[in-house]
């Protein structure tokens, strides 16, 4: 039996999930998981289903009769099959924690993805990239061929057939043209502080003014540089006891984590965009197991 994952968006109103949960029973489907949201504020419904086809009817079918069901409510809309792993592209410059810890839950299924390639603005990962048989794009970036680079990297996305770009701490600022072409299918991670603190050596700066939590936020990148909207946020504490140096490790581990949630929410369909925010619907106890092993 095949499984599949149906994502609804929409005006919120009466009837939605009565249609859907019916259509779903009329062509033999059953509802495995279900999860909805229904924003008081800006009216909108989110609404996220897994289910089984028991009675063989294609993926071709189930989009073409719930066209019907769609167009009654406007709905943005998509059923993905669960078994399909997403293509993903990972991009770094020379701080590799957060490349280092997504290659390994890839290698061990612990992130169910197709890694496509990684792109960096160095070689300093080349080898390592290699030794994992993906390939590896030097697409070097100066002040005079950002333009280029850009061409460069958007044909990559193309030629690739990526569904995702994952910036893995890559440290040069994506055009305004190329994140609006990319909106929605590109992920960040950041460092995050109270307070803030922004330029060279945050940890170090931090560390001077006594901060006792450090934090991550991954997020989808828009034209305001690292205030896309949010998919997953952790913190860390750290005491006065601590060195700049242990700020740094804690803040490498909190970042890793933090990314790899985010793309894990992301490629099982839980995330979506909701003007300046997201809704992310949790994995549900049941379903974690067989989403992690894709």
């Amino acid at each position: 039996m095949k499984s599949y994952v149906l994502v609804v968006k929409c005006v919120s109103t009466r009837g939605i999930v009565a249609a859907i949960s019916g259509f779903l029973a009329q062509n033999g489907c059953n509802i495995t998981d279900s999860a909805q949201f229904d924003d008081a504020q800006t009216g909108m419904f989110f609404m996220r289903i897994t289910f089984r086809s028991e009675a063989g009817v294609s993926a071709a079918d189930l989009t073409a009769g719930f066209a019907a069901v769609a167009d009654g409510f406007s709905m943005d809309w998509a059923i993905h099959d669960a078994a399909h792993r997403v293509k993903v592209l990972l991009m770094v410059s020379n701080f590799g924690h957060c490349l280092n810890d997504l290659l390994y839950r890839w290698r061990i299924g612990g992130l169910p993805i197709e890694i496509v390639g990684v792109v960096s603005n160095h070689l300093t990962y080349q080898k390592l990239v290699v030794n994992h048989d993906l390939p590896f794009h030097l697409i070097k970036v100066t002040k005079d061929n950002k333009a280029d680079a850009e061409a460069r990297l958007l044909a990559l996305v193309e030629e690739s057939g990526a569904e995702l770009v994952v910036l893995a701490r890559y440290m040069q600022v994506l055009s305004d043209a190329f994140c609006q072409r990319m909106s929605g299918r590109i992920i960040n991670i950041h460092h995050s502080f109270l307070p803030s603190f922004k330029g060279a050596n945050p940890y170090k700066q931090a560390y001077e003014r006594g901060v006792k939590l450090i934090g991550a936020t991954a997020h989808f990148v828009t034209a305001d540089l690292d205030e896309g909207p949010i998919i997953e946020q952790d913190t860390v504490r750290v005491t006065h006891a601590q060195s700049p140096e242990d700020y740094v490790s804690l803040g490498r581990d909190v970042e890793a984590s933090v990314l790899s949630r985010a793309i894990h929410a992301h490629i099982h369909h839980r995330v979506f965009l909701n003007g300046n925010k997201t809704v992310v619907f949790p994995a549900s106890p049941g379903s974690y197991a067989s989403e992690r092993m894709g």
